[in-house]
């Protein structure tokens, strides 16, 4: 048997055993380690393994991952999303569709802290669903706005996606997380741009809610201001360059636990299980990343990315119409797989394909990290939909699908505008990195 076609058996054997629910750091480790048993025999089937282990847990940049879900944890765990929450509503809640706004709004400034869409989707579900609900909007536009609003978490950075991207590409996690805020604010605010035409469309979707005075706006506003402060400290000091972003996950993860303990709103207990999460949710990373890199070396072997690339190339259809299928393929793959499952299976064999086309490896980043939200909200898996049901379960799974629609479509625009306009994405890293 040739190398491609053990090669090919084991990417399916690969899909078969995530099918049958085999997570799916250990099903790239499966697949990696007795594909490389079949080609290379076992001596270069364990030194893949051991080396690959020992590399991935010993790598400096890897650090950002625990530090930086650690601060979402303690900033959920302190109840200092309920802050962002109502800052957000008090400036923006008075208007049409506001409060689903003030959700969105919400989500990207968690977003800043947690990296995570699904910490994103519960944490801010669990303070705006109830307050939609009891002041009339419709279940579609809550529910819709809070799922799309979710995936921000994966494109804002500190993102876990930049993070395991930039780890199986060898790109810049700095560059990535700057390539990732034009393109987060630009969907922000076609969301936002999204509510505000359903609700002046149809404006019982999502009713004005009531006027706050300028006072308590900025008191609001003030209350909320050191976490924002911490976000602008720990991002803010990776753009200019005073630290790296593991010095910067290291000093927002200890400024917000500091931050707190001093206002005396975390118990021990919360304390506790912000950790234990933690070391949960960074286990299941690492391990996702070493099961990634025991299965590179076997795909290298069997010469698969390369031989991909020359087919690709072969079709004679330019390096857009070879994105346009490579972006297909990821739409399609994301009705039925999770994203950082989609990230860490595909960039090993299309990473080389966009080499080979000439594309800009840290723009393609960014467009491969939105194609992936967009499988977050897209039926039948939509993670961040499920997530949302999770949260608001008197809602039936139909109408949370019919809510995000229009997001997806907003989604797919913001896409377009960055593939034509590739400088949204490349502006920042190349001014701070020139």
């Amino acid at each position: 048997m040739s190398p491609m076609e053990t090669g090919l058996i084991g990417i399916g054997a690969l899909f078969v055993l995530m099918v049958l629910r085999t997570p799916v750091a250990f099903a790239m480790l499966i697949t990696g380690y007795f594909g490389m048993l079949v080609l290379e025999g076992s001596r270069a089937a364990g030194a893949v393994m051991l080396t690959e282990s020992y590399s991935t847990v010993s790598n400096y940049n890897l650090i950002v991952v625990p530090m930086f879900i650690l601060l979402g944890n303690i900033a959920s765990a302190a109840g200092f999303s309920r802050g962002l929450y109502d800052a957000a509503f008090a400036w923006v809640g008075r208007f049409r569709g506001g409060l689903a706004s003030s959700s969105v709004l919400g989500c990207a400034i968690f977003s800043a802290v947690s990296g995570s869409s699904v910490a994103t989707a519960i944490t801010i579900g669990k303070v705006a669903l109830p307050e939609m609900k009891r002041l009339g909007y419709q279940d579609a536009l809550s529910t819709g706005s809070i799922a799309a609003g979710g995936t921000l978490g994966f494109l804002i950075p500190p993102s876990t996606g930049f993070v395991l991207y930039a780890i199986l590409t060898e790109q810049s996690i700095g560059r990535l997380f700057m390539a990732g805020i034009l393109p987060g604010l630009l969907l922000m605010a076609a969301f936002i741009g999204t509510i505000a035409l359903i609700a002046t469309i149809n404006p019982e979707a999502g009713p004005r809610g009531a006027r706050v005075p300028l006072g308590q706006k900025f008191r609001v506003l003030v209350q909320s201001a050191p976490l924002i402060g911490i976000i602008s400290i720990s991002i803010g000091g990776i753009y200019a360059g005073v630290f790296t972003p593991v010095e910067a996950s290291a000093i927002g993860a200890g400024l917000v636990l500091l931050l707190a303990f001093a206002m005396r709103q975390l118990s021990w207990n919360g304390f506790c299980r912000a950790i234990l999460e933690t070391v949960r949710t960074s286990a299941m990373l690492y391990m996702v990343v070493i099961g990634a890199n025991v299965l590179n070396p076997f795909l290298a072997v069997t010469h698969i990315p390369e031989t991909l690339g020359n087919a690709m190339v072969g079709l004679g259809l330019g390096p857009y119409g070879t994105l346009a299928i490579i972006i297909l393929a990821y739409v399609v793959l994301g009705m039925f797989l999770d994203g950082l499952s989609m990230l860490v299976v595909t960039i090993p064999i299309i990473y080389p394909v966009i080499l080979q086309m000439g594309f800009d490896p840290i723009w393609f980043g960014v467009v491969a990290v939105i194609v992936i939200e967009m499988g977050m909200i897209t039926p039948p898996v939509g993670l961040n939909v499920f997530v949302v049901k999770g949260v608001a379960q008197d809602v039936p799974m139909t109408t949370v699908f019919k809510g995000v629609m229009p997001f997806l479509l907003a989604m797919i625009v913001s896409l377009l505008l960055i593939i034509i306009f590739p400088q949204i994405a490349t502006l920042l890293p190349d001014l701070m990195f020139s």
